[in-house]
């Protein structure tokens, strides 16, 4: 993608993958380069809300994989009991059980105190209190208005939203990147998995018809409105060193992601068969 002149709307579920990213010094990285733009990024007490509302549960989700073995499966035979490779395995198993206590320590100083213990937290408090045009919190008149036009296509049942919507979330983000794209005379480009958006095929994400047309009604028809599932291709886009490790960190994560989402349409469907 060519650099652009544009602004960046993150959005919850982009900004909880942080928590999803294996490896700390990619997150870390991506952080960085996040809060080095942060006068272009299209924030709000919204987004802000939707992920302290959502941080413990991703990340007692990204503790899925992370349990006590199953010390029975190492247990040698008896015969081999007082062996030297019997003697490590105790002297290892010990040790995991210690370090495991210090990570379960851990979690639970996240959990309990993030401002004090999660460098995720205090990268994007920093971001959510940035003082910026494009930062819409309640310190903003023009909030009241967003609210009302939201609830006004919320109501209509125009995207983003989905059918099973109840809060106009999405709605209020929409109308505030609209705002943005209008007074900063920049193109737009939107970092989400939300399909209310778009749509993804092979890779690739298009933004839905109605947003589309809407964009260029409300705004310009030569203003680009560019939709990614990719953080890295928003950053490169505004000329952002992301590194190939960064990348493929990234694509390890959405990969993950798009199995467990097949796990559990298969779960369901063996549930409907089941029945």
């Amino acid at each position: 993608m060519e650099n652009l002149d544009a602004l960046i709307f993150v959005d919850t579920n982009i900004l909880l993958d942080f928590y999803r990213i294996r490896q700390s010094d990619i997150s870390v990285a991506y952080l960085k380069r996040l809060e080095d733009c942060k006068d272009r990024l299209i924030a709000s007490s919204q987004v802000e809300m939707e992920y302290k509302k959502n941080r413990q549960k991703a990340i007692l989700e990204s503790l899925t994989k992370y349990s006590t073995p199953d010390w029975g499966k190492l247990t040698p035979p008896a015969l081999l009991a007082d062996s030297q490779a019997a003697k490590t395995i105790e002297k290892k198993k010990k040790e995991i059980i210690t370090q495991q206590k210090k990570v379960n320590d851990k979690v639970e100083k996240v959990l309990h105190n993030p401002s004090g213990n999660d460098q995720v937290y205090q990268s994007l408090q920093r971001i959510f209190k940035n003082d910026s045009p494009y930062n819409l919190t309640r310190e903003f008149k023009s909030r009241f208005t967003i609210r009302n036009l939201a609830r006004k296509r919320f109501s209509l049942g125009y995207p983003p939203r989905k059918d099973s919507d109840t809060s106009i979330g999405d709605a209020v983000n929409w109308e505030w990147i609209i705002e943005c794209a209008k007074t900063s005379g920049k193109d737009i480009v939107i970092v989400t998995r939300d399909t209310d958006y778009g749509a993804i095929y092979k890779g690739q994400s298009y933004i839905n018809d109605w947003l589309n047309q809407e964009f260029k009604e409300r705004v310009s028809r030569k203003r680009k409105l560019i939709l990614t599932d990719k953080l890295s291709v928003a950053l490169k886009a505004v000329d952002a060193v992301v590194t190939k490790e960064m990348e493929e960190a990234e694509q390890e994560m959405l990969d993950f992601i798009e199995w467990l989402d097949k796990q559990v349409v298969n779960d369901r469907q063996g549930t409907v068969h089941d029945e």
